[in-house]
């Protein structure tokens, strides 16, 4: 925390005129510095080192068969190339599960799109997904 005051002392000028009177003049860039860092902290309580946290994912299959888990994959890359597709195993099952969603709401919303396309049941699930921070919350030079 030491070389935060060597920024806090960079940001202000002060200006002494008369034995009684200080004036502070805070640079602008201090309220964007110091809001960029809240928001970071607020979404940091969440993430782990990896920027992975709490949210949801859509289970589109959950089978004992392998090939059938890999086919339903490569389908869902071909149909959603924008979305990111995992398969992974919980024994006995290989489960095919499908984005990043932060909001439920959000998952909800594709849920639909993808039922109505791959004309099979689908499962908003919680899971722990990458996340990744918008440019207004990661703190960049300006």
């Amino acid at each position: 925390m030491k070389w935060m005051g060597s920024i806090i002392i960079l940001f202000f000028s002060i200006s002494c005129f008369a034995s009684d009177s200080i004036i502070v003049k805070k640079d602008s860039r201090l309220d964007i510095l110091l809001s960029k860092q809240a928001m970071i902290n607020k979404n940091g309580v969440y993430l782990t080192h990896n920027n992975k946290g709490p949210g949801y994912r859509l289970q589109v299959l959950s089978t004992n068969n392998r090939q059938e888990a890999y086919t339903i994959k490569g389908q869902l890359l071909q149909l959603f190339p924008d979305q990111k597709s995992y398969t992974f195993f919980q024994s006995p099952y290989f489960k095919v599960r499908m984005g990043n969603f932060t909001e439920k709401a959000e998952a909800d919303k594709f849920k639909k799109q993808v039922e109505s396309i791959i004309k099979r049941n689908v499962y908003v699930v919680r899971d722990i997904v990458e996340i990744s921070l918008k440019p207004e919350e990661l703190l960049l030079e300006e």
